[in-house]
């Protein structure tokens, strides 16, 4: 199964609750109640998203949580990208890949395609459609279609 790791589950649900409310700064221990999740998990999550840059965070009384920038201009792959690492369906699929069927294996190309579209999709998804509760209206037709890579000769 394809899933994201429950850190990064709640990864989208602390920005969401930071992005309905970004006038004001947010502490982890009303984040964590808020979101009903243990405070160390909170935390933990809170300082990666501070080291992605995605928050920005502040000591002492007026201090806490805040976004680094608009809830429209954080991504769902920035958010995954900060938890998990890069998004890629296969090892060959991003940059820092390796593979040694590269040559033999047929199906690389594909992947990447499939892997580009997949990143594609997630990066028109921003934090300020997460946090809303209207339903996202998705494209119909997903991206894969007109995918070119670089390596592409037709």
């Amino acid at each position: 199964m394809l899933k994201l790791s429950r850190l990064t589950d709640y990864a989208a649900v602390i920005l969401a609750q930071i992005a309905r409310h970004p006038e004001q700064p947010h502490a982890a221990a009303e984040l964590a109640e808020t979101v009903q999740l243990p405070h160390p998990t909170v935390s933990k999550t809170l300082k990666m998203l501070v080291k992605a840059g995605l928050l920005e965070s502040r000591r002492g009384a007026q201090g806490g949580y805040s976004l680094a920038r608009s809830a429209s201009r954080i991504t769902a792959i920035d958010i995954i990208t900060a938890i998990e690492g890069p998004v890629a369906m296969t090892e060959c699929s991003h940059a820092e890949g390796d593979c040694d069927l590269l040559a033999t294996c047929g199906v690389s190309d594909n992947w990447q395609r499939v892997s580009l579209a997949v990143r594609t999709l997630l990066d028109s998804v921003t934090l300020a459609h997460l946090a809303d509760t209207a339903p996202i209206k998705l494209p119909v037709q997903l991206p894969i279609q007109s995918v070119s890579l670089a390596v592409d000769t037709a």
